[in-house]
């Protein structure tokens, strides 16, 4: 008895002929019945009612249907608790926007390299938009990202909220502005600013706050961990979520620091982000279990400020 032979039983049962199931088999329909009359010869039992207008399944065959599903059955989980095995020695592929890379995103790396050494972790940082496309086409198993409450992520993708936060201006320590209890936008404005590139999480708020002022003299990067780097060097205050600061090796250091803005803003989140699935791979799945442990331990050390009120309705929109 061969393991394909049920299966082309149950596709005759599924798809009511033997045409159509050879159809969805890609196989003759000669070959899918011989293949049929082989395991009645082995049975000893007529599984198919055979006439000049087709073949149905015989009262016998739909007796002993349940079994051979429930042998498919056995199989399908054999394989994928041994493709489970496998996965243990495995690359997980993680999307960022560079969220909590310090605070969460590394240590959670280390963690689970000490707990599974076989298994490495690909990080790439990424727009969050590139993040979603990427998860739902199967070409990463994790994603990190900023929202801001309310905004759309796709169905199809399991979220869950690790830290909550709210966005804060960064500036080095020897800044005019660290001696402040809060920076107000015209404060930003009127000197160079470190700003996010167009779709990224930053960007939207600040294209919101300036308006269609902008500051005289703005450098634009790619995520929050090179935008400490270039408030670190001199270049100028940027905008972050709170968590992305506090922590920080640059924060840590007294390099750079953190001061709320003046303006009301809205509160924002960072989420964990992964496809739908009712099989996660074990070693996904302690690598979820590590960074969100890592997530409570943090807003336990360090609470974040109040949550502010939203922006107001008549502030300039930005996609």
């Amino acid at each position: 008895m061969r393991l394909e032979q049920l299966e082309y039983l149950a596709a005759v049962t599924q798809h009511g002929s033997l045409r159509r199931a050879a159809e969805q088999l890609h196989l003759s329909q000669s070959a899918l019945s011989e293949g049929i009359r082989g395991l009645e010869r082995e049975l000893g039992v007529a599984l198919l009612e055979r006439h000049r207008s087709g073949a149905r399944v015989s009262r016998e065959g739909r007796d002993l249907l349940p079994l051979m599903q429930e042998v498919l059955a056995g199989v399908a989980r054999l394989r994928d608790a041994a493709r489970d095995r496998a996965s243990s020695s495995r690359t997980i592929r993680v999307g960022t926007v560079n969220a909590g890379t310090s605070a969460l995103l590394v240590p959670a790396v280390r963690e689970l390299g000490a707990a599974r050494p076989t298994t490495t972790v690909d990080v790439a940082t990424m727009l969050q938009s590139e993040i979603h496309d990427g998860l739902l086409e199967g070409r990463l198993d994790v994603g990190l990202v900023n929202v801001f409450p309310g905004d759309d992520i796709p169905a199809e993708l399991d979220r869950r909220v690790l830290l909550r936060g709210t966005p804060a201006v960064c500036c080095r320590t020897d800044d005019p502005l660290a001696a402040r209890a809060e920076v107000g936008v015209e404060d930003l404005r009127a000197r160079p600013f470190v700003a996010m590139r167009p779709g990224y999480l930053m960007h939207r708020l600040t294209s919101r706050l300036f308006g269609d002022t902008p500051p005289p003299e703005t450098f634009a990067t790619d995520g929050a961990e090179m935008g400490k780097v270039l408030v670190a060097t001199g270049t100028g205050p940027t905008v972050l979520p709170d968590y992305s600061i506090v922590g920080d090796p640059l924060e840590q250091a007294g390099v750079i620091t953190v001061r709320p803005l003046a303006e009301a803003v809205p509160p924002v989140l960072m989420v964990l982000l992964r496809r739908r699935s009712d099989r996660v791979p074990p070693a996904v799945a302690d690598f979820e279990e590590a960074i969100v442990r890592l997530a409570n331990h943090h807003a336990e050390r360090a609470p974040v400020p109040g949550e502010r009120s939203a922006l107001p309705s008549t502030a300039a929109g930005a996609p």
